[in-house]
């Protein structure tokens, strides 16, 4: 007898041996024993999971002596008959290389006669999704309505490409993968059959390379036995698959997760030299820190991944080096690096950049955390900073101080015409004893101080100081400078107010000498033909000082400013600006309507 192969030595015979698809066995063997058979089944799933397996099972219980039953005998000659493919009621027809018309039609014609000694005539079609639309459209309606003693069986791989009038006369049944434990516990049971010794993690690396495949594991187990004899270790099964060890796989890890660039790149390299394929290794890291992140947030529970007791043991002693956000954007890396080392000419190169890029990605914080701890820190600051008035030492020695009023504000620029200030020395008489709490500047000085603002923001953000151009300072009052926005431009209230404006602001204030200080923007309804209210003027010190103006009841009508006569606006000029082009094409955006 000629030698067979451990995958078809090995099928199982009955529903109990099917590995990994008990949903679909118990509910077939539920059927069987209720007299509740369908006319048609379609078995679908990925390759080698037992879809072909289970309809030769079915077919036994439905073919079987005194049948339909579960618990036939492997004995009988009918079972025996369609176990080694030669039963004349039992039909298997290959989907792919009869897929036409003429052999649909033809099946037509023959499923119309009995069977010739089994109580049903069962038609097995693999890989049905083959068929042409021309050959289901031609089984519709025998599908539908097919004699009593006739069954189809359908097994495929791709079931989106089975036609949706196809699948609704057929049951269903999706088959899964199987897990790694139970092909480990399979694969252990066969070498004890063939007397083959193999270590736990051989079969471990075995199941891992078989992606949930029972055949694709018994094919690489009967090809190690070739190679290796009788004793098979987990060394042997690397380096005929290219596979990295399971311990490999959990140093790098902890090497990325505890920040080693060196040792990462030190075992990628090793890892390249020794002929591993690079592909399957990242695939490796993918599904590690997947099993990492589901580790962390069921809090150990390990019925959720499928792991040894070596890496469950190192998912435990990581779980403390990393927390869910950063895995979160590892994994992010490891899935966008997964798409492009398709394309990539160096692969080497390419996981040496996504290395790196976990690396950073552990500690890195995401944008919403940096605003949060920003609107924290304005929280905390802000009533400090109200609370402590400015060094009136240090600013009385930086600029003149005018007399204060019992409660000192300063005020923007007063459109009407300004007297005059008194000599320093005049001012240094009037001046009480002790210094203000916030120190008040002459109009004079305050425009200054604006102007310098301006110009400080305008190096650090053009985009900024570009809205603050349209804006005027209303006051600056124990650390907080209020600025003022014209109704026309109130729009603008909502693109410069947030934390980003406010921490540039407060910066430049200080390099001008006023830390600690605040920003406060506001919508300014303004009287143009009222003054805004102007300091008490100081009392003249000597003969020679120069009077103030003459009283009068009428308001003083404001001369017009500069933003009265603005300069004409070229819309054009602005769209084809250098930075707005620039801003366009970072964010991606495009200018909706432009407003003077």
């Amino acid at each position: 007898m000629s030698y067979q192969v451990i995958a078809r030595k090995y099928r199982p015979q009955r529903f109990a041996d099917v590995v990994g698809q008990e949903h679909v066995t118990q509910t077939l063997a539920n059927a069987i024993a209720q007299k509740r058979i369908a006319h048609a089944y379609l078995f679908c799933g990925p390759r080698g999971t037992g879809k072909t397996t289970i309809a030769r099972i079915f077919a036994k219980c439905l073919n079987c002596t005194n049948g339909p039953k579960v618990d036939f005998s492997d004995a009988d000659p009918r079972c025996v008959e369609i176990t080694e493919g030669r039963a004349l009621d039992v039909i298997e027809i290959d989907g792919a290389s009869n897929n036409g018309v003429e052999q649909v039609r033809e099946l037509r014609e023959t499923c119309k006669y009995a069977p010739a000694s089994a109580p049903y005539k069962i038609y097995i079609i693999d890989e049905v999704h083959m068929l042409s639309t021309a050959a289901f459209n031609a089984l519709l309606k025998t599908l539908e309505e097919p004699p009593e003693h006739v069954k189809f069986l359908f097994a495929t791989t791709d079931p989106e490409k089975v036609l949706a009038t196809i699948l609704s006369r057929c049951q269903r049944f999706d088959l899964r993968r199987i897990s790694s434990p139970l092909i480990v516990k399979h694969l252990a049971h066969i070498a004890t059959l063939e007397k083959v010794e193999i270590d736990e993690p051989a079969l471990f690396a075995i199941a891992r390379g078989a992606d949930g495949g029972m055949r694709d594991a018994e094919s690489t187990l009967d090809q190690l036995i070739s190679f290796c004899g009788n004793k098979i270790e987990e060394p042997d099964v690397l380096s005929m698959f290219g596979l990295a060890a399971q311990n490999q796989i959990l140093s790098l890890s902890q090497a990325l997760l505890e920040g080693q660039v060196q040792s990462a790149l030190v075992q990628l390299t090793d890892f390249a030299q020794g002929g591993k394929d690079l592909g399957r290794l990242l695939g490796d890291l993918l599904n590690h820190f997947r099993n990492l992140l589901i580790y962390l947030v069921s809090k150990g529970d390990l019925s959720m991944i499928e792991v040894s007791e070596a890496a469950a043991a190192a998912l435990k002693q990581q779980s403390g080096l990393a927390t869910m956000e950063s895995l979160t954007r590892i994994l992010e890396v490891l899935t966008d690096s997964e798409i492009r080392l398709r394309d990539a000419t160096s692969k080497k190169v390419m996981l040496e950049v996504t290395l790196l890029k976990i690396i950073e990605a552990r500690n890195a914080s995401s944008l919403d955390a940096v605003l949060k701890q920003l609107l924290q820190l304005r929280g905390e600051a802000g009533p400090t900073a109200a609370a402590t008035p400015l060094s009136a030492p240090a600013q009385v020695t930086a600029r003149p101080v005018v007399a204060p009023a019992p409660q000192p504000v300063l005020r923007a620029p007063v459109p009407t015409p300004a007297p005059v200030p008194a000599p320093v020395s005049a001012l240094a008489e009037a001046a009480p004893a002790e210094a203000p709490a916030t120190v008040v500047t002459a109009p004079g000085a305050f425009d200054a101080l604006w102007k310098a603002l301006l110009e400080s923001v305008g190096r650090a953000s053009p985009f900024t100081r570009s809205y603050l151009i349209e804006a005027q300072p209303v006051s600056f009052e124990r650390g907080t400078l209020v600025v003022g926005f014209d109704a026309q431009f109130s729009d603008y209230l909502s693109l410069v107010d947030n934390p980003r404006n406010h921490a540039l602001l407060q910066t430049k204030l200080a390099e001008l000498g006023h830390p600690n200080s605040h920003i406060k923007f506001i919508k300014q309804d303004r009287d143009l033909t009222r003054p805004l209210a102007a300091p008490a003027p100081a009392k003249p010190a000597a003969p020679a000082a120069i009077p103030a103006p003459p009283k009068t009841t009428a308001p003083v009508a404001a001369p017009k400013s500069e933003k009265s006569a603005p300069a004409p606006f070229n819309k054009d000029e602005f769209k084809n600006d250098p930075l707005i082009k620039k801003a366009l094409e970072v964010f991606k955006g495009q200018i909706i309507e432009v407003r003077a």
